[in-house]
């Protein structure tokens, strides 16, 4: 290792920055959003920042020479695009004891700039020597996905009870041990999903420090995660983290295995959910096992496909946890209505012709049945049915029968987002028969006039559309 890594505390002094062009706005635009204050010697005299005024407030237009210039109380000195004004400054620098970077030229540089991943009060920075900053800044994205978001926010609020928890904890590795429960436990987990209150609320309840750090029983959490409609590409970030962090993961039957395979190995996997005509342990059973995991401390992940609130009877899970005192959070996915109109380019809104859209579901007929089917008339709106191949017929019974048009563009989409994949598109008219095209789901029915614009049908074989109807319904 050539370069130590070291942070600079920008509020003890200015950073001189030298040079030129798009090199020098680009160190400009670093150092501004690190905070930093600047003293700028732009060598071609344009002095066009193109910052915020927050940021601009802090830089100092110099106009003398860089090679005279007093650099009493400045911290580091960048040259960026400066030419040879670089090199002589570099000695200067070096002279004086500064530290100095010469943009790509590490003989005439005494320190370099790493690519940053910025968290406020956490920052990593990844370096490779000067040799590729094209490695560093991929090692950074690889960092950027792997770290939540806010992080930095988990650092601050830790900061603010450090030192009152540490005026009570005397001994070293008892502190360590606290700080380790909390930032690993429900308060963290609170901080990390934007529930500051509650964590400050949790941590001041502790009455005993000590005793929390000394207890062996873990605490405890379940997070409801949305797998979404099935290319594992599509889970969030922190769906993925949760899935890598879980002791043991409650899925859905319907939860493809390619995410599956997403979740840590030593995990244990336990498939809850049921296919149609199938039986199921059932929702009580799903709540009572999620909170006896959670209780026995271990850290629960509730798998749905789809999102965990859109027909996926994450309300009634979360209310079982409320009422059982398990901490919980919830991290959304992708819902299949969604995902089945990106996969087949299908806007499920589109100006002056789709301002409304509704989702329901209908799992089987009497589902359908009792649906009140004359408020989705409105010829713009759009209609997302869930669940809805078992229950296509009544389906399009309801609609006709309260006067919605059998010339209605539909369409139905089956193992949205997935390789295999289908859509079939028709009216209203042949609904039916369009679901039988697709051979087996999990499908979608959009049902108005957007599905004229379904733009992405490659994985269909010419038979599987019926271009007539759809003719007939322009």
């Amino acid at each position: 290792m050539r370069f130590l890594p070291v942070f600079l505390d920008l509020k003890a002094g200015p950073v001189v920055l030298i040079g030129a062009g798009e090199l020098l706005r680009a160190k400009l635009r670093v150092l501004a959003a690190a905070g930093a204050r600047i003293r700028l010697h732009a060598i071609d005299g344009n002095h066009e920042l193109g910052l915020n005024m927050e940021d601009a407030a802090r830089i100092e237009i110099a106009t003398h020479d860089p090679l005279t210039s007093d650099l009493a109380g400045v911290i580091a000195i960048v040259c960026a695009g400066a030419g040879d004004i670089g090199v002589a400054m570099s000695a200067r620098a070096k002279s004086l004891g500064l530290p100095v970077n010469v943009m790509d030229d590490l003989e005439h540089s005494s320190f370099i700039f790493p690519a940053i991943v910025d968290r406020g009060d956490v920052v990593v920075a990844v370096g490779t020597g000067g040799t590729s900053p094209v490695v560093a800044r991929r090692v950074r994205e690889k960092i950027e996905a792997l770290l939540p978001a806010r992080i930095g926010e988990l650092a601050e609020f830790i900061g603010g009870f450090r030192k009152s928890i540490n005026e009570r904890i005397a001994e070293f590795p008892l502190r360590r041990r606290f700080w380790e429960r909390v930032i690993d436990g429900p308060i963290g987990a609170a901080v990390l999903a934007g529930r500051k209150a509650d964590a400050s609320a949790a941590l001041g309840a502790i009455s005993d420090p000590s005793d929390f750090a000394r207890a062996d029983k873990p605490q405890g959490s379940v997070a409801l995660v949305g797998a979404g409609p099935g290319d594992p590409d599509l889970l969030t970030i922190k769906a993925l983290r949760a899935l890598q962090d879980a002791d043991i993961v409650f899925h859905d039957e319907l939860v493809s295995g390619e995410i599956l395979d997403r979740i840590r190995r030593d995990t244990t996997r336990v498939a809850v959910g049921r296919r149609v005509g199938k039986p199921g342990i059932g929702q009580d059973a799903i709540n009572r096992r999620m909170i006896e995991a959670a209780q026995a401390g271990q850290r629960v992940v509730r798998l749905k496909g789809g999102d965990p609130f859109v027909f996926g009877r994450g309300g009634e899970e979360v209310e079982a946890l409320r009422a059982a005192g398990v901490a919980y959070s919830i991290i959304p996915g992708i819902t299949a209505g969604l995902g089945g109109a990106a996969d087949f380019e299908v806007p499920l809104t589109f100006r002056h012709e789709a301002t409304r859209i509704t989702f329901l579901t209908a799992h089987r007929a009497r589902d359908a049945e009792t649906v009140d089917w004359s408020t989705l008339t409105d010829t713009k709106m759009t209609v997302v049915v869930y669940m809805g191949m078992t229950a296509a017929p009544a389906v399009r019974a309801g609609l006709l029968a309260a006067g919605r048009s059998p010339e209605t563009p539909v369409g139905v989409f089956a193992r949205v987002t997935r390789p295999d994949a289908q859509a079939a598109i028709g009216t209203l008219r042949d609904l039916p028969e369009l679901v039988r095209w697709t051979k087996g789901g999990p499908a979608i029915l959009i049902i108005g006039d957007v599905v004229r614009h379904a733009g992405s049908l490659r994985r269909q074989t010419p038979n599987q559309i019926i271009s007539d109807l759809l003719d007939a319904a322009e």
